[in-house]
Order: structure tokens, then sequence, then C-alpha cells
């Protein structure tokens, strides 16, 4: 139908799918989806309007909307032990300012990762809302190390007194110690924020620590490892409610009518089928092998003198300092994706060189362990980033190698 309706557009999908079908999706953020999850997502669900929650809406003609929301609130209720969820959030930011709005005024001070660090624009860097309407406070990490500097969260904690602390990243290798950060905020009475966009897979699966014991509110996305569509969901704990009775009411009245309007139950359908996916035996084998075929990769590209961040990895993604390559970032990402290995450019902690043109790369696991790549495989694919790198002139060689190994991990279908 789409052929015949638009041709432009189902050309561009078309090429776009021979695209992810010959090369390797690296880049941690991203990944590939169920044809269920996909096949949800491109319902007639998406026709319908149904601003506010399920029993309360504005709207007639809800009754298996309501149930449908329901559904995928109690899925992501069992999966990750929490006693509270909203999965309206159109996505990990709207999600992180209701949180904002939820718990603070403006002009509160807030404290979190910086983004040169490894964390995310909502956590309070300077050129976003979060830096704009409240006093921000940025940490970071140790230098030599590239390990969270938990010390200088303690103390930046005490000296401000900040009323929110989020603790999450986009570029951090290594497992966040959250009981050491649950009594940091605890010590000032602030409410501790653990944002697991880019781990939610692994914590669901057994293979990161889970925050929920020792945070107030949980937010994510759920594409990245999780591997659902693009959306948003936020989550209260026991601790959270402990410390503020009202703090469900408060979240899901910053969503609706705070920050968002009618929810997109389409999307919400997907996400309930991808939470589902998540609850299987299958998936915690998935978010394993996607650690082991990270600390695989990690090893070959160390043997072949990379000097990545921090030592190594403990998740699903790797951050490289190219600077002993004596190759930017923005070259590298482009030599690479030539060659049909999807990566980014990445700043690095403490990065001498601007954010357009950081010293730095970032990749990950999640889509490629999707297509049943083991560690064998990252020995491999570790050896064409290499030679990538070391001879550019390889790349057109690379790049056929690399269209003959996809041919035996099809995409999921």
């Amino acid at each position: 139908m789409l052929k015949k309706q638009d041709h432009q557009i189902a050309k561009l999908i078309d090429l776009e799918a021979e695209r992810q079908k010959t090369s390797l999706e690296m880049i941690p953020s991203e990944n590939h989806s169920s044809l269920a999850v996909r096949e949800a997502l491109g319902s007639l669900l998406t026709d319908k309007y149904a601003e506010g929650y399920p029993g309360k809406r504005y709207y007639a003609g809800l009754k298996y909307y309501d149930i449908l929301e329901d559904l995928c609130r109690d899925r992501a209720k069992k999966l990750f032990k929490v006693l509270h969820v909203n999965v309206q959030p159109y996505s990990g930011s709207p999600a992180n300012a209701a949180v904002y709005m939820a718990v603070c005024e403006p002009g509160d001070t807030i404290m979190g990762m910086a983004l040169p660090m490894g964390g995310h624009l909502t956590h309070g860097w300077k050129v976003n809302f979060s830096a704009k309407f409240f006093k921000s406070v940025q940490y970071g990490v140790y230098e030599k190390t590239g390990l969270l500097n938990y010390e200088e969260v303690e103390k930046l904690a005490k000296d401000n007194k900040p009323k929110l602390i989020f603790v999450g990243a986009t570029a951090y290798p290594r497992i966040f110690d959250w009981k050491r950060l649950g009594k940091i905020a605890d010590s000032v009475g602030a409410y501790l924020v653990a944002d697991i966009a880019h781990i939610a897979g692994l914590v669901a699966g057994g293979a990161h620590p889970s925050p929920v014991p020792f945070v107030h509110i949980v937010t994510t996305t759920t594409h990245k490892t999780l591997r659902g569509p693009r959306g948003g969901i936020i989550m209260v704990t026991q601790k959270g409610l402990d410390k503020d009775s009202e703090l469900a009411k408060k979240v899901d009245r910053a969503i609706f009518p705070g920050f968002q309007g009618g929810p997109h139950m389409h999307q919400i359908a997907a996400i309930a089928v991808c939470l589902k996916e998540a609850s299987t035996p299958a998936f915690k084998k998935y978010a394993k092998q996607i650690v082991k075929n990270a600390k695989a990769l990690a090893k070959g590209l160390k043997e072949y003198g990379f000097n990545l961040v921090s030592g190594g990895t403990d998740n699903h993604l790797i951050l490289i300092d190219l600077r002993n390559k004596n190759i930017g970032g923005p070259e590298a990402q482009n030599l690479l994706e030539e060659a049909g290995i999807t990566i980014n450019k990445n700043s690095i902690p403490y990065d001498p060189a601007p954010p357009f043109k950081p010293s730095g790369i970032r990749m990950g696991t999640p889509a490629i362990t999707t297509r049943g790549m083991k560690e064998k495989d990252m020995k491999k694919i570790a050896g064409w980033i290499n030679e990538v790198i070391s001879n550019p002139k390889s790349v057109k060689k690379v790049r056929q190698e690399i269209k003959k190994f996809c041919e035996n991990f099809p995409l999921p279908r």
C-alpha cells in the first residue's frame, strides 16, 4: 500500500532497511525492535485521543485503551519491581522534565553528571532547560581513571543541598553504586532519580544492579537496551512513597496536564509488547550476552592498542580516546560508517577538543547482540575497526567483508 500511495517514502524505508541489513549498528543507544513491537506501533491505535488516565479520560470510546494502559503499567511494575508507573511520557527527556516539575520549583538547586563527563543534557547541562530553570551543580569522573567521582558527588551535595540529584549517563561504561548514591542523597534530604535510559534492558535482565531499592524515582526510555519503541516511563519506588506519599500523584499531574496532552496509545501498546518480551528467560539471556559481547569487544580493542576510557566496560557501551591513534572522533566515525560500522563521535572526559570535533568515539553491543552475534564475532569486529582506523585505504575491502558477514545474522523480522 505504501509503495502505491507514496513511492518516495517507501523507497527511503527500503534503502534504510538495506543499510541496516548490511551494516553493524553499534551506536549504544540504538537497537533492533521485534516485528511484534513494530506491528503494535503501526496499528490503528494511533487514531485515537486518550487525554487523562484510565478511568478518568476526557473523551469517549476509550474502554480498550484503559485496559491497554493498565496492562502496560502492570507489566512495568512487575518487571522493575516498583509501586507506581506512568507510561505516557513521549520519550526520555519529557520524562525527566516531568520529574523536575513534580518535585522542584524554578530556581531550586539540582545536581547531575556533566555532559562532557558522560551525563545527559537534561541532568543540568548549561544549554538545556534543566540549567535554565534550575540552579545546576554538575559532577564528573576522575581524570586519571574515568570512574565516577563519588567523593565529589558527596562534597557537592553537602555544600549545595540540592533538592534533586539525577544519576544516569549516555557515555559511562561502568556500573553505578546505587547504595552509595542513595546514602549521599539521604544525607542532604534530596530526591534521588535514576535515569536508566541506557541500561534499562540490562536492569530488567539482571545484567546490571537495579537502582529501585535505593532511589525515589526511576526514569527510562523504552528503546536502547530495552528493545522497544521510542518512548518514556517514570517509576516511583517504595522509598519514594515513604519520602512523599503524594509523589505518585505529583508525577502523574506533571505529565498530564502539566507537561503533555494526549498520550500516544500506539506507542504505549508497543511498550507493553516490549515489556512482555523483556520478562522472558530469553531476554535475560540476551541482556547478559550484551555485556559479554561488550567486554569481549573491549578486550579485542585493547589488544590493538585502543585507549578505553575507564579501561573497559561493565555494561553495553565502550568509550574510546583516539588521541593515541592520531585521528579525531568525526574522522573515525565517517571512516567506520563507510566501512559499514555505525558508531558515533563523542567527547571524552576532560576532552581538549571542542564538542563538534571531539577526541573520542562511542560504541555498543545491543543491536548486534539482537542479531545473534557472540564473543567470537566481537574479536572479528575489533579487527575491522582497527584495520579501518590504522589504514583508511582498507575501507572498501572491509565494507565487502562486513556485507558478507551480516548475511549470517538477519535482522529480526
